[in-house]
């Protein structure tokens, strides 16, 4: 195959294809590559397709069929590719792409790798491809939504071409928005108000889950958060999806608010809204701010996430020692309070030196509350201590 720009072979997993030479599109020194290349390819996001690919395998091992995948924004294909040679179970991809460029190196890619009859190779609108596959029974099994910046766009299509029992996967990358830099835009796409705290990341997600299951239940659909994680530039998540009215209406029951006092750090979730969005703090009487509607249900499901876990001693990944403990923390945390303490900047503004974490986790725990770290922050605390107990461990 002849292409006009250069390129070279990259290998992930047991998977090898051609993608764009990315330094060769860098001219300025605050050149992003990946999206200045002809054909969008991101090496930063190996841990994702990683995760991807375990998350599927764990789905495959729920379900136990042959399992008929999607990939509407596919680039070079590398995640399809991945899908088709890596998981087993996989019956069938559908790998897409608008841009001409990427169709043609998808399709080399997919014949390099031998995967000419399991993996199908098409150059059209994302949206319009999903909608073709609304119908009852040509939907798929997954559905894995992976944009350059948000997939609103493509949640609505993406609901209505995954089967009942099938799982919808999210990626986004606009954290500006999400994490309270641009709470208008955060508003308009996922519906929901964000917050500039400490926990920015975990209200990224649930901001995330909520826009998912709100549009899902427009369709009757409902969802159910098994898997996520905030990593580098982006959050992710995998929900399983089904159908029904009072399906949907119970999962809506998850939606609510989080309040956050920025004097004194207290936070709490609530499932109404205060009146015109005012609330006293309890610990300080100051005025809280409040984020929200978002989703106030599990981000992450432990039995999938050990599901993953049993999967990920089978591979080789080159991220092996990274997933694993991304895994273990999330898998510990699956049950834990919602939010979490963000140590450092308790610390910054009491003017006092960081403390080891497992120090605090410790010293919380003896006083009898809930204490558990998380991945979205090394210095980020779970618990369901009250701001000023938290504030009193740090400092002890």
């Amino acid at each position: 195959m002849s292409l006009s720009f250069p390129t070279e072979v990259v290998t992930e997993g047991k998977t090898e294809v051609v993608v764009p030479r990315l330094e060769a599109f860098v001219k300025e020194p605050s050149d992003y590559a990946p999206s200045k290349a002809p054909v969008f390819f991101n090496p930063v996001m190996e841990l994702n397709r990683d995760l991807a690919v375990l998350a599927v395998q764990a789905f495959q091992g729920i379900v136990f069929r042959p399992l008929k995948v999607c990939e509407p924004l596919a680039g070079c294909g590398i995640r399809g590719i991945r899908m088709a040679r890596e998981v087993d179970g996989v019956g069938s991809v559908v790998v897409n792409d608008i841009n001409e460029a990427a169709f043609r190196l998808a399709k080399f890619n997919v014949e390099k790798n031998g995967l000419a009859g399991k993996v199908i190779v098409e150059n059209k609108d994302a949206n319009f491809l999903l909608s073709s596959f609304a119908a009852p029974r040509k939907r798929f099994d997954y559905v894995d939504i992976d944009p350059f910046g948000s997939p609103v766009p493509f949640v609505d299509s993406a609901l209505r071409a995954t089967r009942r029992g099938g799982m919808l996967a999210l990626t986004a990358t606009d954290l500006a928005p999400l994490c309270g830099v641009h709470p208008k835009a955060c508003l308009r796409r996922y519906g929901g108000r964000p917050l500039r705290t400490g926990y920015c990341h975990e209200l990224a997600v649930r901001l995330l889950a909520g826009a998912l299951a709100t549009s899902a239940a427009k369709h009757d659909i409902s969802t159910k958060v098994v898997f996520s994680h905030s990593s580098e530039h982006y959050i992710r998540l995998y929900a399983l999806v089904d159908y029904g009215a009072r399906k949907a209406d119970a999962a809506l029951k998850n939606m609510g608010y989080v309040y956050h006092c920025f004097s004194c750090f207290h936070r709490e979730a609530a499932a109404k809204a205060a009146l015109n969005n005012k609330a006293t703090c309890p610990e300080c009487g100051e005025k809280m701010d409040v984020a929200g509607p978002l989703w106030r249900g599990q981000i992450v499901n432990e039995d999938f996430v050990a599901s993953m876990q049993r999967v990920a001693k089978t591979k080789s990944f080159k991220n092996k020692r990274k997933i694993n403990k991304l895994l273990l923390l999330t898998r510990e945390e699956a049950t834990a309070p919602i939010t979490y303490y963000a140590v450092d900047k308790i610390c910054d503004k009491l003017g006092i030196t960081v403390p080891p974490m497992n120090r605090v986790v410790t010293r919380l725990r003896k006083r009898r509350h809930e204490a558990r770290l998380t991945h979205f922050n090394t210095h980020g605390i779970k618990t369901d201590a009250l701001a000023k107990t938290v504030k009193e461990t740090i400092i002890a």
